[in-house]
């Protein structure tokens, strides 16, 4: 039989993860975030766990995914455990070492508590939290590949929907054709709820889709991004539904420029915060600072909100290959709001958007 071909990228992850145990004189790692699992070995079932040790490791799932971890996962071994994760624990066939990392990030008490009790002492415990977050924050350029098709397919889809806004369509007809056209165009799912947003709606960052029909001299905030073999996608524009007030158009030109001031200052070595200081100063400086309530940004990859946090918080050093966003918004509430949003890859000169649909305000 032939043996399955192995991706350097996952081989280096593994390394990178090893040798980060290693420093921390840690002898096995468990693994409970899908995303990392996933991230890590190639599995996108949505029932497993993962031992990492210095000799070997395993990936823990049931019997309904045998075939597909059987296709899927690389660099570790497949156990189907019938009787449970706990159970394969307590076997005793699986040797952990004294020192155990154990995610405490991403676990309940519950089965934190009943993982420690499988190990009955004979182990020490370490929880650790964020532990891959300076792995998976650097992109490889396997990953980069994939981020870009999901980019294309969420523009390619932006595209075919921007037709179907009119007199007669609710929020919620076109929040449904995103999720329904990126699948046609090869995405496995959305990587979030599609957010389209229309007149004082458009206010509300989050909004969720309603029954409410488009009416003409309303701003639009479609926000949109999918999943393409696990890699997610984030995009943002602003739309209008025939002419608009000038009050609203003149917001939508502080937005554009804020996010293309954005774009143009973002550099290696700067911190996360300097990046969101830089362009909220901007917006400070034209008066709608106390409307800018969020972050400017986050990073994007497995997950479509990771580190790092392009915040005022954010105390990441930006580095090459590092993907996030650029979404200045504006909302004021009754009125309506504006965001416009890129996904960047951070390049050793500045950043390269994976978007390329035009930041003029388009209107329909």
């Amino acid at each position: 039989m032939k043996s399955k071909q192995v991706s350097p990228f996952r081989e280096e992850a593994l390394r990178m993860v090893l040798m980060k145990m290693m420093s921390r004189a840690l002898d096995a790692c468990i693994v409970t975030d899908l995303s990392v699992i996933r991230w890590l070995t190639g599995f996108s079932g949505s029932s497993g766990r993962l031992i990492v040790t210095r000799e070997k490791s395993w990936l823990f799932t049931d019997f309904r995914y045998k075939e597909q971890a059987a296709r899927e996962v690389e660099v570790v071994e497949v156990v189907i455990a019938a009787d449970g994760f706990a159970a394969e624990l307590e076997s005793g066939r699986y040797h952990l070492g004294e020192t155990v990392a154990l995610q405490s990030d991403n676990i309940t008490w519950h089965e934190a508590t009943r993982l420690m009790e499988q190990l009955h002492g004979k182990q020490r415990i370490i929880p650790v939290n964020t532990f891959f977050d300076e792995f998976r924050m650097v992109k490889h350029e396997t990953e980069l590949v994939k981020m870009r098709r999901a980019a294309e397919i969420s523009e390619l889809v932006f595209e075919k929907v921007l037709p179907m806004i009119s007199l007669s369509a609710t929020e919620l007809d076109i929040a449904a054709e995103i999720s329904f056209q990126h699948k046609k165009f090869g995405a496995e799912k959305d990587s979030f709820d599609p957010i389209v947003a229309a007149g004082p709606r458009s206010a509300m960052p989050h909004a969720k889709p309603s029954m409410a029909l488009f009416k003409v001299g309303e701003l639009i905030v479609i926000d949109m991004g999918c999943i393409y073999e696990g890699y997610a996608s984030d995009q943002t524009r602003t739309v209008a539904l025939g002419h608009v007030s000038k009050e609203a158009r003149n917001v939508y030109r502080i937005v554009k420029e804020a996010q293309e001031l954005g774009i143009t200052s973002a550099r290696c070595g700067m911190t996360a915060k300097e990046l969101d200081r830089e362009v909220r100063g901007f917006i400070n400086a034209h008066g709608y600072g106390e409307e800018f309530g969020h972050g400017l940004g986050h990073g994007v990859g497995f997950e479509v909100h990771e580190e790092p946090r392009i915040s005022p918080k954010g105390e990441h050093v930006l580095q090459e290959n590092m993907v996030f966003t650029i979404e200045p918004g504006i909302y004021l509430p009754g009125k309506f709001g504006v965001r416009i949003e890129d996904t960047v890859v951070m390049g050793p000169y500045g950043v390269n958007p994976l978007q390329g649909c035009s930041k003029e305000l388009i209107v329909l």
